[in-house]
């Protein structure tokens, strides 16, 4: 320990000595021998380094012992959340948010800021003289029931919503409204062609249904929006790319460059028509492009069915338009963001947003929630790489 450190680590033990003159120190944890003295010897501070060691040393064994005993504690907890987990299924709760309070809080925040309290209380009383005659004149409003639809490749978004479906449709009725806020650029035909499915439930029900666009419903996304009986746009929206795509490497020159064989082995002519490692043949690019040609006639038919005064020939290119172009190609029918179209709808229905969440289960919370975030990120640069075009 050297001179200047040495004195200044004993200065923290220092305590002033009673009765001793002015400038005279007593270290209180130091041996009689040494007490009253300005500078102790070399071997008081030898002392005092062996009991700083000494002290650590003991220290560093209580937190070993306190760092096991929570880990202990913490392994039988998470084994009897394990054990009491097992055997149950998991499930999700239905959130319900009624937007005309949202709507009506934001309006009374910005009055509050700008009235004084003479208009803020003739106010109140004006707003509460029109809600007693609105109450007599209409014994019960219509409503509008509020969906949210964020599409990635897989439609992953589809668990929610068919739950969120199956609510509405047990209470609501052909005087109600649903409304979906939809924003995809498309994905797996199988994923978007179920999450269709799941909206064509609310047609057949005879429940009205407006799908509202404010960024992009393309290929897929598009599928689900055909289906509304009214498509409301943001004038600079993506829509349209009713089309179908595939693609894939093939590294089969790649391994016969360094001599490694890939056998693909099927039973069945049409098995397996390209592959990434095998040797692609012509038959099989042939059978594979009719497969995608089979996939877009069905898409084409599909929105034609619910859109029949489109011309399907014309617009089922891939192409895709922005929201003023797609109202002259009849790919929309009016041009509103959501937010116009739900405040308008606010003043005269009672509006709810209806929002479903999955429970996540004790290794998502623990563990899982890492691989759940990697294979968003994975998912979510796909999509950017798929969708360039529409940048």
């Amino acid at each position: 320990m050297g001179g200047s450190c040495q004195r200044k680590f004993i200065r923290l033990f220092e305590l002033p000595a009673a009765g001793l003159k002015t400038g005279r120190w007593l270290v209180a944890a130091w041996p009689r021998r040494y007490a009253g003295r300005r500078r102790p010897p070399r071997e008081a501070a030898d002392w005092i380094k062996g009991k700083c060691v000494e002290f650590l040393a003991d220290y560093a064994g209580f937190l070993a012992k306190t760092v096991t005993l929570v880990v202990a504690i913490l392994v039988v907890l998470v084994a009897v959340a394990v054990l009491r987990s097992r055997g149950r299924r998991s499930g999700g709760q239905l959130q319900v948010t009624k937007l005309n309070d949202f709507y009506k809080a934001l309006r009374q925040r910005l009055e509050q800021s700008i009235l004084d309290k003479d208009q803020l209380k003739a106010l109140g009383k004006e707003e509460a003289k029109a809600a007693k005659a609105a109450k007599k004149q209409a014994p019960q409003k219509s409503r509008v029931y509020v969906l949210d639809f964020d599409g990635d490749i897989k439609a992953s978004a589809t668990e929610g919503l068919r739950h969120e479906i199956t609510a509405l449709l047990s209470l609501a009725t052909p005087q109600d409204e649903v409304v979906l806020r939809l924003e995809s650029g498309g994905g797996m035909v199988h994923s978007y062609g179920l999450a269709s499915s799941q909206l064509a439930r609310i047609r057949q029900a005879g429940v009205p249904l407006t799908v509202c666009i404010d960024k992009v419903a393309a290929s897929g996304g598009y599928m689900m929006a055909c289906i509304g009986e009214r498509i409301i746009s943001a004038p600079f929206a993506i829509l349209g790319s009713i089309g179908v795509v595939a693609q894939l490497p093939n590294v089969n020159r790649l391994l016969k460059k360094h001599d490694i064989d890939f056998e693909v082995l099927t039973a069945g002519e049409y098995k397996r028509t390209l592959t990434v490692f095998g040797e692609n043949t012509e038959k099989g690019r042939e059978k594979f492009q009719e497969d995608l040609e089979t996939t877009h006639e069905l898409f084409k038919n599909f929105v034609a069915r619910y859109r029949p005064q489109l011309e399907v020939d014309e617009i089922a290119t891939g192409e895709v338009w922005l929201g003023m172009a797609a109202l002259e190609k009849q790919l929309v029918d009016e041009l509103k963001t959501s937010d116009e179209y739900l405040a308008e709808r606010a003043r005269e229905a009672d509006l709810y947003q209806l929002h479903y969440v999955q429970k996540k289960s004790l290794q998502e919370r623990v563990g899982l929630a890492a691989s759940v975030a990697l294979d968003r990120f994975a998912l979510t640069w796909l999509g950017r790489l798929t969708q360039q075009r529409f940048w």
